[in-house]
């Protein structure tokens, strides 16, 4: 069965220390006004339950929004896995959605579609393909791998499409609206977001 609402916790992956942006708090960067983490709650709420924010500066910032904010269980910015884990262990849901926060245009449908390849596929864990490459932040993990990730982590590995393909892993097509994946890595991403929100409104 595909993960419903009631079992599934959004995780806003904010932890990061952003080199690119010059070490800037994604989360509060701003677009069209908005700090990045306003939009990533925005799309995750109406999808699920509950929700964490992952962070590892700024927390009683990010903790006005109301919502239970939680640091990596190591210090020294160890990737977005290791917010992956806090959030596995800190949710009280079968599953957690992940969500990172410098792409602020997620699809309304994420964990819908997600679910649905994962029930097709039997799979542990469902990431998002844009049509071009995969998204695999854009994700829905089964809370109960929080052990093997622990021990993945324990290693000297970091990257997170090494750790997915250890388990059985669906793949979601978005190849209809890749530019939900817009994400946010330098000032000049930054502005080009800005550019394509302004033609789309207009």
């Amino acid at each position: 069965m595909s993960p419903d609402k009631a079992s599934t916790t959004g995780v806003i992956l904010a932890g990061g220390r952003a080199r690119r942006m010059e070490g800037l708090d994604k989360g509060l960067i701003r677009l069209a006004e908005r700090p990045l983490i306003e939009w990533a709650i925005e799309a995750l709420a109406p999808q699920v339950d509950s929700i964490l924010i992952s962070a590892n500066r700024n927390l009683q910032h990010y903790a006005r929004y109301g919502y239970p904010v939680i640091g990596d269980l190591q210090s020294g910015f160890q990737g977005p896995l290791a917010g992956c884990l806090a959030a596995m262990l800190a949710a009280r849901t079968d599953w957690i959605l992940t969500l990172p926060c410098d792409a602020p245009l997620a699809p309304t449908d994420l964990r819908a579609r997600l679910g649905a390849s994962l029930a097709a596929e039997n799979a542990d864990l469902a990431i998002a393909s844009d049509g071009h490459r995969r998204q695999s932040l854009h994700a829905l993990i089964r809370a109960s791998l929080d052990a093997d990730l622990r021990s993945f982590l324990d290693g000297t590995e970091r990257k997170v499409g090494v750790w997915q393909n250890r388990h059985q892993l669906a793949v979601a097509d978005f190849s209809d609206q890749p530019e939900r994946f817009l994400n946010i890595n330098t000032q000049a991403d930054l502005a080009q977001l800005e550019r394509w929100r302004a033609a789309d409104s207009g």
